[in-house]
């Protein structure tokens, strides 16, 4: 077992916030659904569920505080591994993120309630930012039966099982002590649903259409998941719903690519231009820009227009990077021939009839 405070990445004088702020940005990392190629995710996942599970709890914190990593051995139950604390699993939120831990320990659960949906978006909305609505079903509350599951008007009746406490008690084989979990017959509610509500079928939730406005932060990257707290699915109408993720999908550019906080693109100049060298307008993404040349510019050579890139986070934004690609001329009218053979002359060299540097030519250019 790990130090769950090296897990979730605190400190030990770490407050519950912080605690809870750091689970949820690596239960998100670690996810399985977010790593589906790596086959150690899931057991990451289970680790930082596991460390939370601790932390969060003032009196199993206060355990692992005294015993460390002894306080939850089951070999060491004669001693009471939980210091005298009453080990109740209602505490791992088993509607909740928990429910990959739990399912690894032979315990059925629910999903999490969230909701993954993806937003496609141009590359200059990624790069300044823009405002999506987003419609999409998600499961809430019945309105019919007020989320009951019962018919309108109907009666219910004490669940046998739990006799009513929503909850029954079980002997895990890890656990030193007895536990309590959810009565799953009557879904902790203490209740069985005698003429279930015909909208919901005694569920007490239904799907439903829901819109959103999502701002979607300048700079944003493509793949990048936005949450919305608390946009997901109801699992159960006593509990808050899951989060809505929304992954990030930015279209390609016909002329830009993205490299970090810069903008490539790749910009045809003339010879004349790249020999002696002058401004032009090139394209940038608000529109038209002044680009200086310099006097011998060389094909490849990369021009840099500052900040004219994609906006910063921190303030700031990156630079438009061009490269010059030097355009040769492959139809000459005589004319033009005879002033590229006069300038060919006046650089020293001699151009054959074919157009082609001499033998001699090639091999003085070789070794000079």
């Amino acid at each position: 077992m790990r130090d769950p405070y090296d897990v979730l990445g605190v400190e030990r004088s770490a407050t519950q916030d912080e605690i809870k702020s750091a689970f949820r940005k690596a239960a998100i990392q670690h996810h399985p659904d977010k790593n589906p190629d790596d086959p150690s995710a899931q057991q990451r996942f289970k680790e930082v569920n596991a460390a939370y599970q601790i932390l969060s709890d003032p009196q199993k914190r206060a355990a692992f505080d005294r015993m460390g990593a002894a306080a939850f051995d089951p070999t060491v139950a004669a001693q009471n591994p939980f210091g005298g604390v009453q080990f109740d699993i209602s505490d791992l939120n088993i509607d909740g993120i928990f429910g990959d831990l739990l399912g690894a320990l032979g315990i059925r659960v629910g999903n999490t309630g969230i909701v993954q949906r993806e937003v496609r978006i141009t590359f200059e909305e990624a790069a300044f930012g823009c405002t999506k609505e987003i419609t999409y079903d998600r499961i809430e509350g019945c309105t019919d039966c007020g989320a009951s599951g019962a018919a309108p008007g109907s009666k219910t009746e004490k669940c046998p099982t739990c006799s009513g406490r929503g909850r029954v008690r079980v002997q895990q084989g890890m656990f030193p002590i007895a536990i309590e979990r959810p009565c799953s017959r009557c879904h902790a509610t203490g209740k069985i649903i005698v003429d279930p509500c015909k909208t919901c079928r005694g569920v007490g939730m239904v799907p439903k259409p829901k819109t959103v406005e999502v701002h979607i932060p300048e700079g944003i990257e493509n793949g990048t998941v936005h949450v919305v707290e608390r946009g997901g699915n109801f699992i159960r109408p006593d509990r808050a719903p899951g989060d809505l993720e929304i992954t990030i999908r930015v279209q390609p550019h016909e002329l830009f690519r993205r490299a970090g906080d810069d903008i490539l693109c790749s910009i045809p100049i003339s010879v004349a231009l790249a020999a002696l060298g002058g401004d032009i307008e090139i394209p940038t993404l608000e529109g038209k820009g002044k680009l200086r040349v310099p006097p011998g510019t060389q094909p490849g050579t990369i021009l840099r227009l500052r900040q004219r890139g994609i906006p910063k986070r921190i303030g700031g934004r990156g630079d438009l990077l061009v490269e010059a690609k030097v355009e040769i001329p492959t139809k000459l009218t005589d004319e033009q021939k005879a002033l590229f053979l006069q300038l060919a002359s006046t650089l020293g060299e001699t151009v054959e009839p074919s157009g082609e540097p001499s033998f001699m030519e090639k091999l003085k250019n070789l070794f000079s």
